[in-house]
């Protein structure tokens, strides 16, 4: 089987993907963390931020890949 090369915009939707995982993956062993060994709300909330700012980013990647997709075909 032969296997396609991977173009720029593959390695960009490859590494968002890795991005959202990898934030949702941090963010369930935080909150597991914090009510094993109880932490305070604050430092609950700080992690939630740095969930919610590497959720942000990934959808700023992704809306960039969407917008060099509809220009390579000549797209709005």
């Amino acid at each position: 089987m032969a296997q396609t090369p991977q173009t720029a915009q593959s390695k960009a939707g490859q590494r968002t993907a890795l991005i959202m995982a990898g934030t949702g993956v941090m963010w369930i062993c935080a909150t597991w963390a914090g009510a094993k060994y109880g932490w305070s709300t604050r430092t609950s909330g700080l992690f939630d931020l740095a969930a919610l700012a590497g959720f942000g980013f990934a959808l700023w990647q992704t809306f960039k890949l969407w917008r060099t997709r509809q220009n390579d075909k000549g797209g709005s």
